[in-house]
């Protein structure tokens, strides 16, 4: 009872100071308030027009090679580096090996490569297993003692790389299941075609948690973004676990400063120091996407995401501040709309944003018709004014030292 009347109270006090706090912000702020709303708006309005949209210019039924008429001539390794993943390698990997992906002869034109990075569960078991019954795998065990020469996954990725002969290449997770045998096909088209780089999209599983559906949301939230500044020639990230390069490219990106310094952003590293306005492609269809499970507690996916964004620290000083002025207008939308409401000018302030969440509706459902995700809108407002709170919480990590260890 105690603990009820307790809650009862903290929750008054709570919103008492909120409402003293925006009397407050009214009253200093009156003047300037409704100017920086519209100026933060429309700085919205403006990323939604000039690079989100971009996302229209992408087709959703883009012709895998095998399909198309081109001659697969150019092999590709698949690599994946893999710690304590057995049960994710028993249940992906034999969709992985599956590929249709193969020359005028009917012969396989992939290898996979898989590297065992010192697993103390039964991964070891389960790819020698694997690697008897598909001969073009190949498994690379590093033992826990092994003194390593670059931190964390960068270490098993060179040992990888240091085994393919292939220059085209495709980089995925244990836990990554392909949405269908022309992923490989797909993901690699762009290359034959002279791109370096081409970025995929990495989706999750569905459950029925909040969490799960804010994940979601973020991770088709984050693809909107990264496409629409590729389309744009501002490249500034990837998801590493749907990623497809030539092997020039990331030799290129491991000769950069910053390549050490991190256990993993391997995928972000590549992307800044590679990319530019030709030489990347972004690859969003149903069939290409990969599929992993999301994180279950708030906590994991918190200290998943400090690891994410730590790499930001290394983008460009212009992405940077684009994704800073981003962010700042989203947050100072939001709280403007709260102050306008409590001052009565909830007619400017619901006008001006219902075009601002249109504009974001209409861009969420191409997203998601290219993505084969499920569209939601019920859900993207509050997600939306999560977003802003998942800015607060994270941005320490973006700019003080990573500690953060691949695990």
């Amino acid at each position: 009872m105690f603990s009820f009347f307790a809650v009862i109270t903290a929750f008054y006090f709570l919103l008492t100071t909120l409402y003293y706090i925006i009397c407050f912000f009214v009253l200093v702020f009156s003047e300037v308030l409704i100017p920086v709303f519209l100026l933060s708006i429309t700085i919205q309005l403006g990323y939604a027009l000039y690079y989100f949209s971009r996302l229209f210019q992408i087709s959703n039924s883009q012709s895998p090679i095998p399909n198309s008429g081109l001659p697969i001539s150019n092999p590709v390794t698949i690599i994946i580096c893999a710690r304590n993943e057995a049960a994710n390698l028993r249940a992906n990997l034999p969709v992985v090996m599956a590929q249709r992906y193969s020359n005028v002869a009917g012969n396989a034109m992939y290898k996979v490569i898989v590297v065992n990075d010192a697993s103390d569960d039964e991964t070891a078991i389960v790819l020698d297993r694997m690697a008897a019954s598909y001969p073009n795998l190949t498994v690379i065990h590093i033992s826990a003692n092994e003194e390593r020469t670059l931190p964390g996954k960068k270490f098993a990725l060179s040992k990888a790389l240091a085994l393919t002969g292939t220059e085209y290449l495709l980089l995925t997770d244990a836990d990554c299941m392909p949405a269908s045998d022309n992923w490989l096909a797909q993901m690699v088209a762009p290359l034959y075609n002279g791109k370096q780089l081409v970025a995929g999209y990495g989706g999750y599983m569905h459950t029925s948690s909040m969490l799960n559906a804010f994940i979601r949301w973020e991770t088709l939230h984050t693809f909107i973004q990264y496409a629409g500044y590729a389309m744009t020639g501002r490249a500034y990230m990837a998801v590493g676990r749907n990623l497809a390069c030539t092997k020039t490219a990331i030799l290129q990106a491991m000769q950069s400063s910053a390549w050490a310094q991190l256990p993993s952003g391997d995928d972000d590293l590549l992307v800044n120091t590679v990319a530019d306005a030709n030489n990347i492609a972004i690859v969003a269809t149903p069939d290409a996407i990969t599929t992993s499970p999301a994180k279950a507690t708030w906590a994991a996916w918190l200290q998943q995401k400090q690891r994410h964004v730590s790499t930001g620290k290394y983008y460009k000083t212009s992405t940077k501040l684009l994704l800073a002025l981003y962010a700042i207008t989203h947050a100072t939308v939001w709280l403007c709309i709260f102050l306008l409401l409590y001052a009565n000018e909830w007619q400017l302030a619901i006008g001006m944003m219902l075009m601002r969440l249109i504009a974001n509706a209409l861009i969420q459902h191409q997203a998601c018709r290219l993505t084969g995700e499920k569209y939601q809108p019920i859900q993207s407002l509050p997600a939306d004014i999560g977003w802003m709170i998942y800015n607060f919480v994270l941005s320490p990590y973006i700019f003080f030292k990573n500690k953060m260890k691949w695990t």
